[in-house]
């Protein structure tokens, strides 16, 4: 929901509108009864405020399909193929979620991860400490996300031409980059310690830690929620379905554990060789090898979950964030920087974005060719196919991750289901008619939304 604000609010106005309609996004109705919950839900679902539901009963339909279409879709080394291959397009995705509740665009946000990769890559051939390559990888990336900022706000150029130009641009800034170290086109991550974020798993002790803290802050963020609302006379929710939805993500989190901490080696088993003793060939017993753990990207798009999901909903940059979404004269006008905030989403959305491409570096290396737009889009589609409006205003961090999850699965599952020269075409046929589709709810359940009140 978008909040309304009248040209001469204040800016106190503004929190209190946007409080307001975070309020009425979670309404319920009063006597703590799941019969008048559950319809109230439906009532909002029927006025066009679905939020990431779609996005959720689209990736519980692909699940069910390809397990059953395809052989090894769900296999343990599938599963943990599927996180690393979504991680570095819900990263992206997350960064373009803020420029979207602007209803604004960052066409390079693909080509900034690449800059990205490329100065970290570059960086640790010259033998620099892993922690600074970063650090100066994340610099440029804020350049560029500035750059854009300054642009749109001061230049007035619209964001989408801005950066396209930039899209075009930063290509060529990629390939001088890669091609100023004579590695053929090509950079590697010389660290161990970033390899591993797509290529490491964590021990399985931390998995559990990781699961037990995940269920332990869920829990406690609901139930302080639940007080706040009691505190303010507000009606909560039935307690039966805190405790269902507590109860929901620490099976989420413990299923999620357990799979990815199983042996998923090929040679797990174990094996024999022959060698040679005494002058003759025996055969020796070989202990079977063990892969499994959770991978390290995961933590960290937790962390990023965790902390921006803060900054956009409990913070008063967050709530200034949806009221310039919602209305930018409005809030102008009600004393918010409204030039300030949104040149600070695009630095959030590059620096997400370089985050982005060292995640894609440690995964496949850096390429003087790679253009990032096939990252772009489906990253763009992530987020939108996840819930948040192109139209601005309306979205969430959480959305990033069921979106960049969709995404992952269709790519995934088709890569084997469909095999031959058409394999990849298909695969973006089918990508993006679920981002058209995704398009065509958004701009349908606005309209519902407007005409029942609720936008």
């Amino acid at each position: 929901m978008t909040p309304h604000l009248s040209k001469t609010a204040t800016a106190a106005d503004v929190d209190a509108a946007v409080d307001e309609t975070a309020a009425a996004a979670t309404t319920f109705p009063a006597g703590n009864d799941v019969g008048a919950y559950l319809h109230n839900y439906w009532q909002r679902i029927r006025g066009g405020d679905m939020g990431s539901l779609p996005a959720v009963a689209a990736l519980i339909v692909l699940f069910l399909i390809f397990s059953v279409v395809e052989d090894g879709f769900f296999s343990k080394s599938n599963f943990a193929s599927l996180i690393t291959q979504a991680a570095p397009g819900i990263l992206l995705a997350m960064g373009l979620v803020f420029v979207l509740l602007l209803a604004e665009i960052d066409l390079s946000a693909g080509t900034a991860s690449g800059v990205s990769g490329a100065v970290a890559a570059v960086l640790l051939m010259k033998d620099w400490p892993w922690p600074f390559a970063v650090l100066v990888a994340l610099i440029v990336s804020a350049v560029i996300g500035l750059l854009i900022g300054w642009m749109r706000t001061f230049l007035r150029v619209p964001s989408f031409v801005s950066t396209l130009a930039l899209f075009l641009g930063l290509q060529g800034v990629v390939q001088i980059v890669v091609n100023s170290a004579n590695t053929q086109g090509n950079l590697s991550l010389q660290s161990d310690a970033l390899v591993a974020l797509e290529n490491g798993n964590m021990p399985q002790w931390a998995g559990w830690v990781m699961a037990i803290l995940m269920i332990a802050g869920f829990a406690v963020q609901k139930l302080l929620a639940v007080s706040a609302r009691r505190r303010k006379n507000l009606p909560t929710e039935p307690a039966v379905l805190t405790a269902v939805k507590i109860g929901g993500i620490a099976l989420l989190a413990v299923v999620f554990t357990v799979v990815l901490n199983l042996n998923r080696s090929p040679n797990a088993a174990g094996g024999t060789k022959i060698v040679e003793k005494n002058g003759q060939l025996v055969a020796e017993k070989v202990a079977g090898a063990y892969l499994g753990g959770v991978p390290w990207v995961v933590p960290v798009i937790l962390v990023l979950v965790v902390v921006l999901g803060f900054m956009l909903n409990r913070t008063r940059y967050g709530r200034h964030i949806y009221a310039v979404g919602g209305s930018d004269e409005a809030a102008r006008r009600a004393g918010i920087r409204v030039d300030s905030v949104r040149i600070s989403v695009f630095v959030i959305c590059s620096v997400l974005a370089g985050v982005s491409g060292i995640v894609l570096a440690s995964q496949t290396a850096v390429n003087a060719s790679q253009g990032g737009g096939n990252t772009l889009l489906l990253a763009v589609g992530a987020a939108v196919v996840g819930g948040t409006s192109l139209f601005g205003g309306k979205g969430k961090i959480t959305d990033a991750v069921v979106g960049g999850c969709v995404v992952a699965v269709i790519i995934n599952g088709m890569a084997d289901l469909l095999r031959g020269a058409n394999n990849s075409a298909w695969q973006w046929i089918v990508t993006g008619l679920v981002l058209l589709l995704a398009a065509t709810v958004d701009a349908v359940s606005r309209r519902r939304a407007g005409a029942s009140g609720l936008g």
